[in-house]
């Protein structure tokens, strides 16, 4: 982008009660516990989501969500980020071992991914994470000298990066 471009428009922030495309906030809420915090398995999923329906029966309820099939359809269709996924396949193309070839040596694998500059042009001009973080390097010591890390632009590299492309000009 040239200098000085201001960010894409953003999408208006929604109702705060809207948890589209989830049902409710119980819903979005056991889906990011699950998925995300516990990383939960899809069988473990189904024995607890099976569990919960039965504590639900005596007052003809129903779980947020009916299996982990259910839950991964919800958390696939999440519109977040504007960033479509993309995908490649990956193989493996080295000579292979003349007796027993394992079974990944011959195996087509795909790899999901977004594109990480459009992730971090949507991070950078979000309104949400303004203050939030550093966007330059920097270095910090206490008093004895010892360098303090906190996050990633108090790291090393980020510090070597910014002092390399300082340099190399």
């Amino acid at each position: 982008m040239p200098p000085n471009t201001p960010p894409p428009p953003r999408r208006p922030h929604t109702d705060p009660e809207d948890w589209t495309p989830y049902k409710s906030r119980l819903q979005f809420e056991t889906a990011e516990f699950l998925f995300t915090r516990d990383q939960m398995s899809a069988g473990h999923i189904d024995t607890l989501l099976n569990l919960w329906a039965a504590s639900l029966l005596e007052h003809s309820d129903e779980p947020p969500f009916s299996n982990h099939t259910e839950l991964y359809d919800a958390i696939d269709s999440t519109p977040l980020g504007d960033v479509p996924w993309e995908v490649f396949n990956l193989k493996y193309d080295r000579v292979l071992p003349e007796n027993e070839v394992p079974a990944w040596m011959t195996s087509e694998y795909d790899v999901w991914f977004r594109d990480p500059h459009s992730i971090i042009r949507n991070l950078l001009s979000n309104p949400d994470f303004d203050g939030e973080f550093n966007y330059t390097p920097y270095q910090e010591y206490d008093a004895p000298g010892n360098h303090r890390f906190q996050d990633f632009m108090s790291g090393n590299w980020a510090w070597k990066q910014a002092v390399r492309v300082l340099f190399d000009y």
